[in-house]
């Protein structure tokens, strides 16, 4: 696996012609390498944002280069190639075994996408397994594991498709806290370029390189998350009353919330 850079340059979307846009028009770039979270109140653009990255919307306006290379110039089985997601949506199909869904990352790899796994795919979907630790769930039924083992299938099929970037959305739903603290260590420490989007702020700030902040469907913010996380812009973005303190024992910062208070009735 290798990372690529990320150009995003004045993108957005909207469902329709005459239609209001959801997300205006945003521009940033990511090195090769780094970690982007984007964060935001529910409906800011997050997810809209997400799919335009990884080429299920075309853009309204602007472009996404990866490695300089507009993604809507290149088909789309090389796309696959470079860019994986894992969605929050959950798979449908569970009369499939964990290993089958995740070799169906070594898809776009194959000759005319229906060739078989040779020993080079079976290598790489055995370390996918390993790295998630889903080899006792090998041969599980999709359809038998819980939504937390759903979600580390997901995300072991997007590593066997050998991503340059790797797009998740919401990647610690549904897991148990020794997962979400798996996940998030992977993140850290795969060559891979990775956007995420994430609900908690503490954690983009903990796992990210960059934080992009999006409130109403417009970038407030770009950069690292101590700058893009201040008091002032998480209170505006979220209407509440946001609090950066000091942890003694791990001497890092930790975000904390409140509600305006609402006065008599």
């Amino acid at each position: 696996m290798s990372a690529a850079a990320l150009s995003v340059q004045d993108v957005s979307w909207s469902p329709g012609r005459g239609s209001k846009a959801l997300l205006q028009p945003a521009s940033f770039e990511l090195a090769a390498g780094r970690v982007l979270g984007i964060v935001g109140p529910n409906g800011a653009g997050k997810t809209t944002l997400l799919r335009l990255l990884y080429r299920y919307h075309r853009p309204s306006s602007g472009t996404v280069r990866v490695d300089g290379d507009d993604i809507w110039s290149l088909p789309a089985r090389t796309v696959a190639r470079r860019i994986a997601a894992v969605l929050q949506e959950q798979p449908s199909d569970f009369s499939l075994t964990v290993s089958e869904i995740v070799a169906l990352g070594r898809t776009p790899h194959r000759r005319g996408f229906g060739g078989n796994a040779g020993s080079h795919d079976k290598e790489i979907i055995d370390g996918a397994l390993d790295r998630l630790d889903l080899q006792g769930l090998a041969n599980r039924h999709l359809g038998t594991l819980s939504g937390g083992e759903r979600q580390r299938v997901m995300v072991a099929r997007a590593l066997a498709q050998e991503p340059q970037l790797l797009i998740l959305d919401e990647p610690t739903n549904h897991l148990d806290i020794r997962h979400q603290l798996e996940v998030l260590d992977l993140i850290r420490t795969l060559p891979l370029t990775i956007v995420t989007s994430l609900h908690d702020l503490n954690l983009a700030a903990g796992v990210c390189d960059d934080v992009l902040l999006i409130q109403s469907g417009r970038t407030v913010g770009f950069g690292p998350p101590d700058h893009v996380l201040s008091e002032t812009a998480v209170s505006d973005a979220f209407q509440v009353i946001a609090r950066r303190d000091q942890l003694s024992r791990s001497n890092t910062d930790h975000l904390t919330f409140h509600l305006h208070n609402k006065g008599p009735q």
